[in-house]
């Protein structure tokens, strides 16, 4: 059914379980125009974040995490229904996250997908988790974004540079040798004891910080590739930690902890905006697309687009809400998938998940 409606709109439902976020949502889409997908819309969308459960922990504990997801799928699925007052017979298809992630997180979407699947007789197909991300600014309101364009994904566990030709299209320029720029923001907030998830609270700690009172590495900026490493600079801020403490009795006053948080998140940035101008140049390619939830940091966005406006480049990102885990991004992703080849709708619905997946790896 879904190639005799491939020139109609089409209604996907979307499922996301990687990690520690459960996320539903139902998109619909029209018919290709001018290269951008005209009409493809969020019908609605429900997200539970799992950051209360975990805080203790200081991260995420996987079986925990896989636990809750059994406990929130199916309301958050009645959740999204009824916001768009449609029905499961609806859904034309089904999307899910197959990868990568947490084994037993991805289990729990993959099974709740495809057991949908078989009781409505409905295709459903597995997503990359990173393409969903990829995707996403596609799905703000005033984008206006074409082929083929340079990519920036920057998460907690992932922050690589993609060249993107079209959709499932992908090749990696860059990525991270060690830790992903979203892991060193969550480690350096547990160096200032600060709260988790760590991004948000090192970001917003360094607006009071004094920007010249820390010079921090800025790793690999002149290594010559689009290359990350950021195990350095965490350990640079680890060691000024314990120098500045050692320095006054063992104790970090809040400017203290300002100036080290404005230290190190001015180096990432710096580090990440100079890869990605780079990676433009380097490409011959204009348009640059960030996604991923250090997406969502207002220093990098605030120095990305002064840089690129610098340069004649246009950046964009997806909506505010939708830079971390969702399900939106997951049903749009299959969506455009659909849209591009109606023929990767699968009823194969044996269960199949990816914990390790690289993007450029995609079918």
């Amino acid at each position: 059914e879904i190639v005799a409606r491939q020139n109609t709109v089409m209604r996907v439902l979307g499922i996301e379980t990687s990690c520690d976020e459960t996320g539903v949502a139902i998109v619909d889409t029209a018919p290709w125009e001018a290269g951008k997908p005209a009409g493809m819309g969020l019908l609605g969308q429900a997200l539970y974040s799992q950051i209360a459960m975990h805080i203790d922990y200081g991260g995420v504990v996987p079986e925990l995490a896989s636990r809750d997801h059994i406990k929130r799928i199916i309301p958050l699925i009645n959740q999204v229904l009824k916001e768009t007052s449609g029905d499961l017979k609806d859904i034309d298809a089904i999307a899910f996250t197959q990868g990568p992630g947490l084994a037993g997180a991805l289990l729990v979407g993959a099974s709740v997908a495809k057991g949908m699947a078989l009781a409505l007789n409905k295709p459903v197909l597995g997503i990359h988790h990173l393409e969903g991300h990829l995707l996403s600014p596609l799905l703000a309101d005033d984008a206006n974004i074409q082929f083929p364009f340079v990519a920036l994904l920057v998460s907690g566990g992932h922050t690589q540079l993609m060249k993107v030709t079209g959709v499932g299209e992908y090749s990696i320029l860059g990525e991270t040798l060690d830790d992903a720029a979203g892991e060193a923001f969550d480690k350096t907030a547990k160096m200032l004891g600060l709260s988790y998830p760590g991004g948000p609270a090192v970001s917003n700690l360094a607006k009071a910080g004094n920007p010249n009172t820390h010079q921090f590495p800025r790793p690999m900026k002149h290594s010559g590739d689009l290359d990350f490493s950021f195990a350095g600079l965490k350990t640079s801020v680890l060691t000024q930690v314990k120098k500045v403490a050692a320095a006054h009795d063992g104790h970090l006053s809040d400017s203290a902890k300002a100036d080290i948080a404005r230290g190190f998140v001015d180096a990432i940035v710096e580090v990440l905006v100079s890869k990605s101008i780079n990676a433009l140049k380097e490409t011959g390619l204009t348009t640059l697309v960030v996604a991923g939830g250090v997406g969502a940091n207002e220093q990098l966005r605030e120095s990305l687009g002064q840089s690129c406006s610098k340069e004649g480049f246009s950046v964009h990102y997806p909506p505010m809400h939708l830079c971390t885990d969702n399900g939106a991004m997951i049903a749009f992703a299959g969506a455009m998938r659909l849209k591009k080849n109606p023929q990767l709708a699968s009823k194969d619905w044996g269960f199949d998940v990816k914990p390790r997946w690289p993007l450029d790896d995609l079918e």
